[in-house]
């Protein structure tokens, strides 16, 4: 005889949706672009004063991730990872525009294309 289905696991499945509708959302690229990796921004984030609702007292942050760690050992490692290393090469693309996106959904005018390092045309077309 084979093992029985557990019953009820829509419910789980549901409060999982839930739980990450409702969970605190980090800061996204542009708003990290635009904001924190400013000079005096980053020094400012960088020397926090000393906050004990935060991890390691807000004193190891890294900028480019929004992220604080509980020594600077961790912080050490964090730059070193994988995670740290894409998130810096998403950061050295440019961000979005607002004509960007109208372009792209198709409001902007043909004539007004953002400069972008793509083109349409063939390789071999030249005028």
């Amino acid at each position: 005889m084979g093992r029985l289905r557990r019953s009820r696991t829509h419910k789980a499945q549901r409060d999982v949706h839930r739980a990450s509708r409702t969970r605190a959302r980090k800061r996204d690229l542009d708003q990290i672009q635009l904001n924190d990796l400013r000079p005096a921004a980053r020094a400012a984030l960088e020397r926090q004063p000393l906050d004990i609702e935060k991890p390691g007292l807000a004193q190891h942050y890294c900028v480019e991730c929004a992220r604080y760690f509980e020594s600077d050992a961790a912080l050490q490692t964090h730059w070193r990872s994988k995670l740290h290393k894409r998130r810096c090469k998403k950061l050295r693309e440019p961000a979005y525009t607002i004509e960007e996106a109208e372009w792209a959904a198709g409001l902007g005018r043909e004539l007004s294309k953002p400069k972008t390092g793509f083109s349409n045309e063939p390789l071999g077309a030249t005028h």
